[in-house]
């Protein structure tokens, strides 16, 4: 169990000052969405201008903004990994902002697909080993009008890369990202079906 600390009391006087309870439920509803997949909480979760800063790796869908681009990353990251579970550590609020201290643990189960390019096309493509990762994260959120309208985080995907044995890269893994790269860039290609 996490704890959520204020840190809006004191002589610094933010802005907005947004509710903790309703900030807690909103960090941990968007972890859940990523977790269960379960999209249709995405809609209340966040505004219709939500910006993920950290979409720029992801599908073009997730870099739209808006509820559609939290279900593109939450679809992305279960296709990559399965068994995906947060564990929150705290939850500290700033005036309008949430900074969660979490530890990610899922498994490589899927290609790990990266969009590097301004297009969205396939750029890199890590594929799946079967191996469980526990890596840190640290997530900022900003809260407005009761929902989050702007994601951030910083990710030990190093730590991650490292686990799951994409890194060091041996010769069969680098052959196994050629050839997954190769489908799915021929079915990104094809377009959806």
């Amino acid at each position: 169990m996490s704890t959520v600390r204020d840190h809006t009391a004191g002589s610094w006087t933010p802005d907005a000052v947004v509710d903790p309870v309703e900030a807690e439920r909103l960090v941990r509803e968007q972890f859940a969405i990523i977790e269960t997949g379960d999209l249709g909480l995405a809609e209340a979760n966040v505004t219709a201008g939500y910006v993920n800063h950290r979409s720029v790796h992801e599908p073009l869908a997730a870099r739209a903004g808006g509820p559609k681009a939290l279900a593109a990353t939450a679809t992305w990251l279960r296709r990559a990994f399965n068994d995906i579970r947060f564990e929150v550590h705290e939850i500290a609020l700033v005036g309008d902002r949430a900074v969660a201290w979490v530890t990610l643990h899922a498994t490589s189960s899927g290609p790990f697909v990266v969009h590097d390019a301004p297009d969205g096309s396939v750029t890199q493509v890590f594929p799946p080993t079967g191996r469980p990762f526990a890596a840190r994260q640290v997530h900022w959120f900003r809260i407005e009008g009761g929902a989050i309208a702007e994601h951030d985080a910083v990710r030990d995907d190093l730590g991650m890369a490292q686990q799951v044995g994409w890194i060091p890269p041996r010769p069969s893994v680098v052959v196994r990202m050629i050839l997954a790269r190769r489908r799915e860039r021929r079915a990104l290609a094809r377009g959806p079906g």
